[in-house]
Parts: structure tokens; C-alpha cells; sequence
């Protein structure tokens, strides 16, 4: 059954100049039995007119997921849309028919039903539509939320893990409005920055130990996180789980659709106020948010500039220290969990994949990309592997943007 653990998604968001507004924090969903409905929303971000949303149980974005490695979970995904959509578990190991991918269509008013077992480690996942076209509309007006996969081997390790205290959810993105407060889809003037939803945000944090599970939400910008007074953190996490020992730096680039678990260490801080930042000025151009795209210094991309986010450091989030928790984790630890990487004397096939724009020169942001000359096409199958093969995929790309 559906256990609710807490809600603290009210939103009450205002424009920038009218002061920072306090993080929302999605509510959990845990269990075996999860049920979604993907509805439309509105959310007042701006005076004026509402904003038109959509979102899962909620007027945009979605509850967390919490989900414990070796559960049988059975999911129902409600479209309460107007349009066809699907439900993705991004990262997730499923069966196809259970991966809600570009085939997997729930129309208006019906119902899809997965099951799976769940297979993963511990680890930081997320769920967002995936309809053939409409992926970057369906994400972008609102529907996303985080999967947090839990075991046995991560519950061993003396890391922060009580949600909402000392254990936050990121879901990091970029939007453009119109002049009448919509969001304009396929835009390369994402020039407003949210965190779960919340527009300037502040959160307040315990002076100890505390863990972000980081989302990059947006359709294209990549962030270079760091914090304003440009202490150390810790990665302790990827896409595919936790690292063998934390990483620590100063910087971490985080691409479209990826995620990092961090550790900060905020003991000692009680009263200060330092903020999550990207440093785009510090991305290499080459990458969307830097100051050039790849065509080199001084060669613009049709739509890619002018963006006052582009080459520039800005503020995501500010960080309100407080007293310590009754019980705080005041260290990271040395090692996290044994990682076994592949051997590439058990490499069964080299594939080459690369990637080209449709259209060459300073127009191809605004085109579609082929890989090995080809198009998506939800007719063909372009890779087989066999299960359990161990292969090489060497990806090369030739268009001007990562």
C-alpha cells in the first residue's frame, strides 16, 4: 500500500524581486503498491496570470519514490492528461515492457500497470514521460520526480539518510516564461532557475554532515556546481550508485537527466548563509551553458546566445545553516562499497556509435541529431545485445554542443 511519510509541497512562490522563498521538498511515496496520476496543474509563480503545469499526484513534479532492493512493486499510472504520455524509470533495471520508453503510450483517461521487481542497488533514480516528441514538453511543464533506491549494503554506512532533515532531494532545472507566465517549451532562453519547483529558494540545513541528492532536470544546460565560499565537498554517488570511496572537489559538472548524491559539511557554520552555485564561467565551450558552444570563440549557434546564464556564475540555491540534529553525522566516511569494474578481457563486442546534426553549421541547435546517419525511428531496432554481454561502445560526437 501507498505510506505517505510527510507532505511539504505547498507551494508559495513569488518572483525573484519579491524575496527568496523556502525550498519545497516533494512528499514520499513508499511500499509496494505505488499509484500515480499525471495531471494538469497551475502554479502562481509570477503576479498575473498562473502558470499552466502539469505533475504527478500534484500540480508539478511529483513525490519521491522510496524503494527497497528486492521488493516486488506494482505501479498505476493514472493520465489524467489531454494528451498521450508515458512514464519512464530513468536508470532503473527493468523489462522492456515495463520501462515505460516511447512504446509504452498511455492514452488520455486510461491506466498503465507495471510490476517489477526491483533489482537495483542503492541509488539515486528518477521517472519522467517519454513520449516519441513530447519528452521535452511533457518534462518541462512539470512532470519529474526522484527514485531513491534503498538495500542493505548502503544502511550499513554511517551517512545521513533521515529525508527532509538531513537527507534533501535536488531537482535542479531551468525554465523560460513568456510575457504571459507559460513556459515555453524547446527554448534556448531558459534564463530562470528553480529548485523543486521553487523559484530563489533558501533551505535550511543542521551544521553537520548533510546529503543532496542532485537532479540535473533541465532539457539542455549543464551545471558546474560548487559552493559561493568555494569549500570542498563530497560525491559519494553517480548515476549507477555509490562510489567505492567519496570523491572530494570543489566542482562537479552535472549534465541534462543526471544525478549525484553529496555530502557537505556544514559543522561549524551555524548563522552562515553560502549558496549552491554553477560556475559556467569555468564550463568549457563546448558544453550548453558555457560561453561558446563547440564551433570555436566568436561563432554563435543560432539561439544559443544572448542567455545571462550562459558563461556566467549564478546562484541555485542558498543554504541556511542552523543548530546540529539530536543525533548528527559529523564525519564522511573513507570507503563507501566495493566496486568491481569490467574487464575488457570479457569484452564480447565493440560497437561505434556517432552523433550528427541534421543540420551543419550554426543552425543545428535548432535541428535534430542522427545517430550513424540515422533517425529515431519507433519502427526499428538498431542495436541487439544479447543478455549479459560485456561490450565497448566508443561514442564520437560531430555536432558543436556536448
Amino acid at each position: 500500500m501507498n505510506k505517505i511519510l510527510f507532505f511539504l509541497f505547498a507551494f508559495s512562490l513569488y518572483s525573484w524581486a519579491q524575496g527568496q522563498n523556502p525550498l519545497a521538498i516533494p512528499p514520499v511515496l513508499s511500499g509496494t503498491e505505488i499509484e500515480l496520476n499525471l495531471q494538469p496543474g497551475s502554479v502562481q509563480f509570477y503576479g498575473g496570470e498562473a502558470t499552466a503545469t502539469m505533475g504527478a499526484n500534484g500540480d508539478i513534479l511529483g513525490p519521491t519514490l522510496i524503494l527497497q532492493q528486492g521488493d516486488f512493486v506494482q505501479f498505476t499510472v493514472n493520465n489524467q492528461l489531454e494528451d498521450t504520455t508515458t512514464l519512464h524509470w530513468h536508470g532503473m533495471h527493468v523489462s522492456a515492457e515495463n520501462d515505460g520508453g516511447p512504446h509504452t503510450t498511455i492514452p488520455p483517461g486510461t491506466s498503465w500497470t507495471p510490476s517489477f521487481t526491483i533489482l537495483d542497488k542503492a541509488a539515486t533514480y528518477w521517472y519522467h514521460p517519454h513520449l516519441h516528441k513530447k519528452t521535452d514538453k511533457h518534462v518541462s511543464k512539470g512532470i519529474a520526480g526522484l527514485i531513491l533506491v534503498k538495500d542493505s549494503e548502503e544502511a550499513q554506512l554511517p551517512l545521513p539518510r533521515t529525508y527532509g532533515v538531513d537527507d534533501f532531494p535536488l531537482v535542479i532545472q531551468t525554465k523560460d516564461f513568456d510575457a504571459n507566465n507559460q513556459i515555453v517549451v524547446h527554448s534556448n532562453s531558459d534564463d530562470v532557475i528553480m529548485v523543486n519547483a521553487t523559484l530563489d529558494p533558501f533551505l535550511s540545513v543542521p551544521a553537520q554532515v548533510v546529503r543532496f541528492r542532485v537532479l540535473n532536470g533541465s532539457s539542455q544546460r549543464v551545471f558546474n556546481l560548487g559552493l559561493s565560499n568555494n569549500q570542498t565537498f563530497y560525491q559519494i554517488a553517480s548515476d549507477g550508485g555509490l562510489l567505492a570511496e567519496p570523491y572530494e572537489t570543489t566542482r562537479l559538472r552535472l549534465g541534462p537527466g543526471e544525478r549525484a548524491e553529496l555530502l557537505v559539511d556544514f559543522s561549524g557554520m551555524e548563522g552562515q548563509t553560502p549558496y549552491l552555485k554553477s560556475y559556467a564561467s569555468e564550463l568549457p565551450n563546448g558544453f550548453y551553458g558555457a560561453t561558446y558552444p563547440g564551433m570555436g570563440p566568436g561563432l554563435q549557434m543560432a539561439g544559443y546566445n544572448p542567455n545571462p546564464l550562459n558563461g556566467s556564475d549564478f546562484n541555485i540555491l542558498q543554504f541556511q545553516v542552523g543548530v546540529p540534529t539530536t543525533d548528527p553525522v559529523t564525519a564522511v566516511p573513507a570507503s563507501l562499497v566495493e566496486v568491481t569494474p569490467l574487464s575488457e578481457s570479457d569484452v564480447n563486442e565493440t560497437r561505434s556509435l556517432t552523433f550528427t546534426p541534421e543540420v551543419l553549421g550554426p543552425n543545428q541547435l535548432n535541428g535534430q541529431f542522427l545517430i550513424n546517419d540515422a533517425f529515431f525511428d519507433m519502427e526499428v531496432i538498431n542495436v541487439t545485445v544479447p543478455l549479459d554481454n560485456v561490450e565497448i561502445w566508443e561514442l564520437t560526437n560531430f555536432s558543436g554542443i556536448a
